[in-house]
C-alpha cells in the first residue's frame, strides 16, 4: 500500500483511469463484434452503419489515450477493408 500522500492520490487516479479504460475497451469490443456479425451475415448496409459508429468510437478512444492512435488507425483500416469487400461482392 502507498505511504505518501502523493502515492495515495496516484493510486486513486490510476484506479479511476483503469476502470474508465476498461469500460471503453469493452464497448469497443462489443461494437467490433456487432460489425463482424453483420459482415458474417452479409448485411452490407447494416455493416456500413455500424462501421461509422466503430470509427467514431475508435477515434474517441485514441484521442482520450485509451488506445494508441496508430492502433485505432490500423483497426479502422482493416474493418473498412472487410466492409468494402462485402459491398463489392
Amino acid at each position: 500500500m502507498p505511504v505518501t500522500k502523493s502515492a495515495k492520490k496516484s493510486l486513486k487516479t490510476d484506479r479511476k483511469r483503469w476502470a474508465r479504460n476498461l469500460r471503453v475497451k469493452a464497448a469497443l469490443k462489443a461494437l467490433v463484434k456487432n460489425l463482424h456479425r453483420a459482415i458474417d451475415l452479409k448485411k452490407g448496409e447494416e455493416a456500413k452503419a455500424i462501421l461509422v459508429k466503430v470509427t467514431r468510437a475508435l477515434d474517441r478512444a485514441a484521442s482520450k489515450g485509451v488506445i494508441h492512435k496508430n492502433t485505432a488507425r490500423r483497426r479502422k483500416s482493416r474493418l473498412a477493408k472487410k466492409v468494402n469487400k462485402l459491398s463489392t461482392t
